[in-house]
Formats: C-alpha cells, sequence, structure tokens
C-alpha cells in the first residue's frame, strides 16, 4: 500500500477527546495497510497561550527564546497522540523536529526548512509503525530549536511528504475542503473536488485561509498531491469514502479545468490604500517611494503610478491594515519632503476581491464580465491588478460582501 502523510490542525487536536479520534482515524489508515505518517499542530490555543505568558516576562521577547517555548505546544500533542495509539493496540512513536532532524535556516520564529533526514522515520514505517512529527518546527546547523512561523505545521507536513515521496499528503481541518467561496458569505458556496496547485496559492495569496501559503508552494514545487479534508467527521468512515472527500489539489494536466473558467472568489478585509501625490515623475521615484516602506518591513501588495502631467504624477499602493498608521507615519517622515511631494493621503477601509482560475488562460472576457457586474452593483473600482489567472480589484469595504456575492452568482460558481 502508500505511504500517506496526515497533518491535524490545532482544532483537531483541541481536547484529549478529539486526540483520541485522532488515533482512530490514523488507525483506521494503518489497519488499511498503509505506511502513516503524522503532523500534529498545538492543541487549539496553546500557541497563543505560550506567547502570552512570554510577553507577561518581556515585551518584545528574544525570538530565539520565543521560538524554545512555543516549540512546546507541538511536542505535547505528539506524545499525546502516541499514547492515545498505543492504548489501542498501535506501535507509535512520536519525535521533535530536531530528532528527525527537519533541518532550518537560523531565522527564529520564520525559519525555512532546509532538509528532512527522513532515515529514522523510513526505519521506523518499516517496523511497522506509526511515526508521529511535530510540525511547524525545526533545528538550526547550531542545533537550537526554530519555528516557521504561524500555520507553519502545513508546511512541515507538505515538507515531510516530499521528503519521503509520500502518495499523499491529507490535510485535515475544520472544514471539509476548499470552496468557491467562503461560504459565510455566499451560502450558495460550492466546495471543489480539485484545483490547481496555482489556484490554491493565488487563493490562499488573496485571503484564504484554508491553508498556509509557504505549504502550498513547497507543495506545487516539490509535486506532492495535497487533500484538505475534515476531522469532524466519524473517523470510522469508510476508508474509500474518506480517500476520495474533501479537496484535491494538484496538478492542471490532473484535473479537467478546461469547462471550468472560474474556480474561485478570493477577498481580504485587511487592506488599505495610500497615494503619494504630485511627486516628481522621474527614474527611481517608486523606488524612492517603496524603500523606506520595505525597509520599515511592511509588506506591499498592488501598485499604480498615474499618467505624468507636467512632470508630476500619483503613486497609489495597498499595505495591510494593521501597517496603515506606521507605513503613513514612515512616508510623512522620511519621504514626502526628500521626494517633493504634494500631500499623502490614505484610505484604511477597503477591501481587495479576486477571480480566480486556469481557465482564464483559454477564455477571453473575464475581465470585461466582472467590471460590468460590479458596474451592475453600483460599485466603483478604486484600483486593478492581473496576473495570468487571477484579476484582482480594490473596492469600498462596505461594497466587498456584495461584490463577491454578485461575482459568484456571474461565473454560475453555484453550479457543479
Amino acid at each position: 500500500m502508500a505511504l500517506i502523510v496526515h497533518k491535524y490542525g490545532g482544532t483537531s487536536m483541541g481536547s484529549t477527546e478529539r486526540i483520541k479520534n485522532v488515533a482512530k482515524r490514523v488507525a483506521k489508515w494503518h489497519d488499511a495497510g498503509h505506511q502513516i505518517v503524522v503532523v500534529p499542530s498545538a492543541m487549539s490555543g496553546e500557541t497563543n497561550r505560550l506567547i502570552a505568558l512570554a510577553k507577561e516576562i518581556m515585551p518584545q521577547p528574544d525570538p530565539r527564546e520565543l521560538d524554545m517555548l512555543a516549540s512546546t505546544g507541538e511536542q505535547v500533542s505528539v506524545a499525546l497522540l502516541s499514547m492515545a495509539l498505543q492504548t489501542i493496540g498501535k506501535q507509535a512513536v512520536s519525535y521533535a523536529g530536531w530528532q528527525v532532524p527537519i533541518k532550518t535556516d537560523s531565522a527564529y520564529t520564520k525559519a525555512r526548512i532546509q532538509s528532512i533526514d527522513d532515515a529514522r522515520v523510513r526505519k521506523d514505517l518499516a517496523e511497522g509503525k506509526i511515526v508521529i512529527i511535530t510540525g511547524f518546527q525545526g533545528v538550526d546547523d547550531l542545533g537550537n530549536i526554530t519555528t516557521l512561523g504561524r500555520g507553519g505545521s502545513d508546511t512541515s507536513a507538505v515538507a515531510v511528504a516530499a521528503a519521503l515521496k509520500a502518495a499523499e499528503c491529507l490535510i485535515y481541518t475544520d472544514v471539509d475542503g476548499v470552496y468557491t467561496t467562503d461560504p459565510r458569505v455566499v451560502s450558495e458556496a460550492r466546495r471543489l473536488k480539485t484545483v490547481t496547485f496555482e489556484e490554491m496559492l493565488e487563493l490562499a495569496s488573496l485571503g484564504s485561509k484554508v491553508l498556509q501559503i509557504r505549504s502550498v508552494e513547497f507543495a506545487g514545487n516539490y509535486k506532492v498531491p495535497t487533500r484538505v479534508l475534515s476531522s469532524l467527521t466519524d473517523p470510522l468512515m469508510p476508508l474509500e469514502e474518506e480517500a476520495n472527500s474533501g479537496t484535491l489539489i494538484s496538478f492542471e494536466e490532473d484535473t479537467h479545468m478546461e469547462q471550468a473558467v472560474i474556480s474561485g472568489i478570493a477577498f481580504n478585509r485587511d487592506e488599505a490604500k495610500i497615494t503619494v501625490l504630485g511627486v516628481p515623475d522621474k527614474p527611481g521615484i517608486a523606488y524612492q517611494i517603496l524603500g523606506p516602506v520595505a525597509d520599515a518591513n511592511i509588506e506591499v501588495d498592488m501598485i499604480i503610478q498615474n499618467q505624468s502631467v507636467d512632470g508630476k504624477t500619483d503613486f497609489t499602493f495597498t499595505v495591510p491594515r494593521g501597517e496603515y498608521v506606521k507605513a503613513m507615519d514612515v512616508l510623512n517622515k522620511s519621504v514626502k519632503e526628500h521626494i517633493g511631494a504634494a500631500s499623502i493621503v490614505g484610505d484604511s477601509k477597503v477591501s481587495k476581491v479576486s477571480v480566480v482560475g486556469v481557465g482564464m488562460r483559454s477564455h477571453v472576457g473575464i475581465a470585461s464580465q466582472m467590471f460590468r457586474t460590479l458596474s451592475e452593483e453600483g460599485i466603483n473600482i478604486q484600483m486593478i491588478s492581473t496576473s495570468e489567472i487571477k484579476i484582482s480589484v480594490l473596492i469600498d469595504e462596505k461594497y466587498m460582501e456584495l461584490a463577491v456575492r454578485a461575482l459568484h452568482k456571474a461565473f454560475d460558481l453555484e453550479k457543479a
């Protein structure tokens, strides 16, 4: 049979009862003859609790010590799951990331995986054991424990699956797959049976919270078939039914995407717009504006530079809403007078709405249909950005849900 990696999120591991259910589900797959590696997250809320404790001691915790502390949440999870499996007669062994080892760089709190030594894990699998590995963490060349950043357990699971050349990586969450949009906004939203890595990467980067962006990048780069499915179903449901549930994230050639022009509508409320007015239209002006913003570690998303009029232009871009005040402060202090801008204005009450689909490569008229739909609803478009498989617009936040519902209907996404 196949080598399968299971990943369980914090909600799935949220109590001892849920951990016992995870053990039953894992045992079912093992009983069917599969080799199983499990990568669980910390119990729901545990990482937040640990970070809060650190901040009670030290308002700005030392990153190395913060990683040492935060990594303990996953160690609790793997040990409890191993015990739960042993109580139902399964041989199980748990490892922290440094024991495998999962090697990372030394960027504490946001480390990146460099390599995984699979020898120890393969030996255990060959002996019939279920192997449980902490998500979210690894070890650097100096032996320091590192963590991968929030949501890093998804990345750990996909990386382990890639290293072991697993047949599939199953990401168990509290939702039953990837939907055409958020069902809380559009009740007719439909679960997708398949979605390509490219589409999932766009959806994740544009606001979909189903998977962490880095995990999708990893899965696509290393060609790891990945399935998103629910851990809240009956753990003893028939294996064949479970194995075909959820949403399979795979390669474009493995899916039948020619019929589906648009696969999903993504949105992000966490947006703010900044415009630098009346700046000289000359080489290097974009860098003079965005350089200090980047130096302040503020991420920039959509960018527009207006046509030059009398040697002057306006430069508009978006930043995360939580960084809006910081970005405005940087621009007013270090950019405005330096470049001779007339003024700097901003709006923190905007949202981004995007349509995504690989079918856009072979179909024309998607942009015009999107813009017509928004126009008919009286929604003004403030900015536009595109890629080969997505179109994003920035609009007033009060129209965001209306825009999502209208576009979902316009592109017939409720229909299978």
